[in-house]
C-alpha cells in the first residue's frame, strides 16, 4: 500500500465516529479497488463455533488492509480455545512462518484477542513487529449503567432530550462497538417500567401502551439492541425500579392511579393484580427477547409502607416467580435495599442486611452468580477508592462475610460529578480495584443516574471527529473497561492512544489529564456526600440542606460541611485543632496540604500541555480546554480553601491578619474562576443539568454563575473583625 494511504486509513480508522459508516467501504475497497492487492496478501482462518468470528473478522482485516505491504504473505488465524479461561486470549506471532495466532478462550476471549492486535497496529506496530501477548480478565462482571430516556428515573431536559438519539439504532450500534472494543462485557438498560415499551402484556390489554407499528417499532429497537450486543460477546440487562404500571392499567384496575406521572418516589401499591401482571410480562419479555440476558430489580423507590419484607416477598412472588416460570435460564441482579423502614429514604440497619441475604440465598432457579449491586460511597463513587458508605448510610459486612453461596457483589461506580469535562485517571481506578476486587465481589457498573451519554448537547461546534457524546468522553470508558479486564494496563497504552488519534504532539496531553483528574476525587473525598444532587464537582454545586437556596458551594457551606473520607480534616476540625493545641494524625490531609497539593497538580498538569498546538482539530482543542478548566476549577478551590481557613480562624479569635489573608485568598479563588470561564467560554455553551432545573439558571455555564461566585468575597467582607471595620 502506498504509504499516503496507509496513513490516511490508520487516521480514519482511529477516528471511532467513522469506524461504523466507512469500515464497510474499506472492506469494499480492499476486494475490488487500490487495497485488493493487500488484502489478497491477509488470509484469516477461523476454527471455533459458528458466528464467534463474526463480528471481530471484518476489523482485523480492514486493520491489516491498511497496515500490509503489497505481496506480504500474512496469515492470521483464530481459534476458539477452550483450553484459556473465559475471556482469556493469547496472540502468538511465529518467526519461521509469519502466521499470527489469536486464540481465545471464548467468544469474547476470542474479540479481546482481535482487538489487541488491532490496537498494537494502529498504535504503530506492523504485522511483523507484532508482540506475543495474553490476558484474562481481573473483574468477571463489567457493566455500563445507562438510563432509557423514556420513563426515566428522573424527568427533564437533561435527560429526555436524548430521545430521538436513543431510538435510532446507530447510535447503539456505535455505543456497542466502543464497549466491545474496550473489553466491556454487559450492558445494563435501567428504567422504571420498561416492559410496555417491549411487549404487548397477555390477558392484560388495558395495560397495552403502544400499538401496530408505533409498538413493533419498539420491538425492532430492541431486538435489534440484543443481538447487536449478543455479537459483540455483550450480556443485556432490563434493570427497574418497583412498583410501576402502566397508566391505562392504573385506571382500568383503580390501582396506583398517582402513578400517572411516574414519579419515582411514593407509596407502593401491592395489589393481585399488579402482582398478576408484572410476573405475565416479565416471564413474556424473557420468552420474546431470547436475547436478553438477564433480568435486574429494585426494592424501591414506589415501595413506601412496605416494610423490608414485603419488599422483598414482592419481587419474589413477581420477578423471580416468572423467572423460574420462563422457558430458558437467564441472569438476575438483585439490588440491595435502600430502606431498612416503611419510608423511601435511605437508612440501613444490621437485621435488615441480615434479612437480604438470607433471602438472596434462598432464590434458586437461576443462573448464578446473582449479582449484588451495592453502591459505593452512595452516589459519589469518584471520591475516594475506600468504601466509606452504601446507600443507606455506613458499611457493614453482612452481605460478604461469610462467603456468600449463590451471589456476589457489583459494586456501582456512580458518575454524578463530571458530565462536561473530560475524566480520566487510571491510578484511582486500578487502587479502586486493588481494595475492592475481593472473593465475594467480581463486577463493577459504572454509569450515572442524572446523565445520559448520547447527544452532545456541550460542544458549541459540531465535530467530525464524534457524534456522541460517549465519543467525546473516549477516554472515561477506555480507563474503567480496560482497567477492569487488567489492572495492570500499563499508562502508555492510554497516552499512545492520544498519539494516534491527535499525532506525537498530543502524548503528554494524557499525563495533563491525568493529574487534573484528581480535582474532583480530592474535593469530593473532602465534603461529605449522599445521594445524586449532593455534590456535582465540575460546577462547584451542592444541595447541602442548609439555608442556602442555590446550589453552588458557597465558601461557609465549605467550612461547615464535614468530609467523606475520615483520612480528610475538616476546616472546622482543622482550625479547632489549631486553636485547641490538638494534634491530628501525620497521615491525615488538612485543608493547606489539600490545597498545595491540588495547586501543584494543577500547575504541573498546564506546563504539561504548555506548547500543544491544536492545529485545526476541534476535537484536540477541546481536550487542551478541558484540562485548562479543571486546573483553572482546582486553583480556584485550593485558594477557596486557603480563605475558608483564615476565615474561620478570623471568626473564632478576631485575628485581623486572618481575615486580610482570607480576603486576598478569595480574590485570587475569583480570578482562577474568570480563568474557567475565558477557557470554557468559546467551547462550551450553556447546558441542562438537573442540578440547576429549579434555579434562575436551568442551564448551567460556569459564567452564569459568577455572581454566586463573587458572593463569596461579601461574606468574607462582613466577617471583618469590628475594630478594623469601624477604622
Amino acid at each position: 500500500m502506498f504509504p499516503f494511504m496507509k496513513k490516511f486509513v490508520l487516521s480514519v480508522l482511529a477516528a471511532a465516529v467513522w469506524r461504523p459508516l466507512l469500515l464497510p467501504i474499506f472492506l469494499a475497497l480492499c476486494v475490488a479497488g487500490s487495497f485488493a492487492q493487500a488484502r489478497a496478501a491477509v488470509e484469516i482462518v477461523y476454527e471455533g463455533p459458528e458466528g464467534d468470528d463474526a463480528w471481530i473478522r471484518p476489523r482485523l482485516e480492514a486493520a491489516f488492509a491498511a497496515c500490509a505491504e503489497a505481496g506480504e504473505p500474512w496469515r492470521v488465524h483464530l481459534r476458539v480455545d477452550p483450553a484459556l479461561p473465559s475471556e482469556g486470549y493469547a496472540v502468538r506471532r511465529n518467526r519461521l512462518d509469519g502466521v499470527i495466532t489469536i486464540r481465545g478462550g471464548d467468544r469474547r476471549g476470542l474479540i479481546y484477542g482481535g482487538q489487541d492486535v488491532i490496537e498494537q497496529l494502529r498504535h504503530g506496530r506492523t504485522p511483523a513487529t507484532l508482540e506475543n501477548r495474553s490476558g484474562r480478565p481481573a473483574v468477571r462482571f463489567r457493566a455500563l449503567k445507562f438510563n432509557l430516556p423514556w420513563d426515566s428515573y428522573r424527568r427533564g431536559e437533561p435527560l429526555q432530550q436524548h430521545l430521538e438519539v436513543c431510538r435510532d439504532p446507530a447510535f447503539w450500534e456505535r455505543l456497542l462497538d466502543m464497549l466491545s472494543e474496550n473489553r466491556f462485557n454487559a450492558l445494563t438498560l435501567w428504567n422504571l417500567h420498561p416492559f410496555d415499551f417491549m411487549v404487548q402484556a397477555e390477558g392484560f390489554p388495558e395495560a397495552h401502551t403502544f400499538k401496530g407499528e408505533e409498538m413493533e417499532r419498539w420491538r425492532r429497537l430492541f431486538r435489534a439492541i440484543f443481538a447487536m450486543a449478543k455479537e459483540r460477546g455483550i450480556e443485556t440487562y432490563i434493570v427497574t425500579w418497583n412498583i410501576f404500571v402502566p397508566e391505562g392499567f392504573a385506571r382500568a384496575h383503580g390501582v396506583a392511579e398517582d402513578y400517572a406521572d411516574h414519579h419515582f418516589i411514593g407509596k407502593g401499591a401491592d395489589a393481585p393484580i399488579i402482582r398478576a401482571y408484572t410476573r405475565q410480562v416479565v416471564r413474556q419479555v424473557i420468552e420474546e427477547y431470547p436475547d436478553l440476558t438477564g433480568i435486574g430489580f429494585s426494592l424501591g423507590e414506589r415501595m413506601g409502607g412496605l416494610t423490608v419484607e414485603e419488599r422483598e416477598a414482592w419481587v419474589l412472588d413477581t420477578y423471580v416467580a416468572a423467572i423460574r416460570e420462563a422457558s430458558r435460564p437467564v441472569k438476575l441482579i438483585h439490588r440491595a435495599p435502600f430502606s431498612a423502614n416503611t419510608a423511601s429514604e435511605g437508612s440501613m440497619d444490621h437485621a435488615t442486611e441480615v434479612f437480604t441475604r438470607r433471602a438472596i440465598e434462598s432464590i434458586e432457579g437461576v443462573a448464578e452468580p446473582i449479582w449484588v449491586e451495592v453502591k459505593f460511597n452512595w452516589s459519589h463513587a469518584h471520591s475516594t477508592p475506600r468504601l466509606i458508605k452504601t446507600h443507606g448510610g455506613p458499611i457493614n459486612d453482612v452481605y460478604w462475610n461469610p462467603l456468600p453461596k449463590n451471589y456476589r457483589i457489583a459494586w456501582m461506580m456512580r458518575n454524578e460529578d463530571f458530565f462536561c469535562l473530560r475524566w480520566g485517571n487510571a491510578d484511582f481506578i486500578r487502587q479502586h480495584i486493588a481494595l475492592n476486587n475481593h472473593d465475594y465481589s467480581g463486577g463493577y457498573f459504572v454509569g450515572s443516574e442524572c446523565y445520559i451519554a448520547a447527544l452532545d448537547y456541550f460542544s458549541i461546534q459540531a465535530h467530525p471527529e464524534w457524534n456522541y457524546a460517549f465519543e467525546r468522553q473516549w477516554l472515561f470508558y477506555m480507563l474503567w473497561r480496560r482497567l477492569l479486564y487488567d489492572p495492570g494496563t500499563p499508562d502508555a497504552v492510554f497516552a499512545r492512544e492520544f498519539e494516534a488519534r491527535y499525532g506525537p504532539r498530543a502524548r503528554p496531553l494524557y499525563t495533563a489529564l491525568s493529574r487534573v483528574s484528581t480535582v474532583p476525587l480530592r474535593l469530593i473525598s473532602a465534603f461529605d456526600v449522599s445521594w445524586d444532587y449532593t455534590m456535582h464537582a465540575e460546577t462547584f454545586s451542592a444541595f447541602t440542606g442548609r439555608d442556602n437556596p442555590h446550589p453552588f458551594i458557597t465558601i461557609d457551606e465549605l467550612i461547615r460541611q464535614p468530609t467523606l473520607d475520615p483520612d480528610f480534616v475538616s476546616v472546622t476540625e482543622f482550625v479547632e485543632a489549631a486553636l485547641t493545641g490538638r494534634r491530628l494524625a501525620r497521615h491525615r490531609v488538612t485543608p493547606l496540604r489539600q490545597a498545595d497539593e491540588v495547586e501543584r497538580a494543577c500547575r504541573m498538569a498546564l506546563a504539561e500541555i504548555e506548547g500543544i498546538d491544536p492545529g485545526v482539530s476541534e476535537a484536540l482543542r477541546q481536550e487542551l480546554a478541558d484540562v485548562r478548566a479543571w486546573a483553572s476549577l482546582g486553583m480556584y478551590y485550593a485558594e477557596k480553601l486557603r480563605a475558608a481557613v483564615d476565615l474561620e480562624r478570623c471568626r473564632r479569635t478576631g485575628d485581623e491578619r486572618a481575615w486580610a489573608r482570607a480576603k486576598e485568598a478569595i480574590e485570587r479563588a475569583i480570578g482562577h474562576w474568570d480563568e474557567l470561564i475565558a477557557v470554557t467560554d468559546p467551547v462550551y455553551r450553556p447546558f441542562a443539568t438537573m442540578l440547576y432545573l429549579g434555579t434562575e439558571t436551568p442551564r448551567f455555564h460556569w459564567k452564569l454563575i459568577r455572581d454566586q461566585v463573587v458572593g463569596d468575597l461579601a461574606i468574607v467582607e462582613a466577617a471583618r473583625p469590628k475594630e478594623r471595620a469601624s477604622q
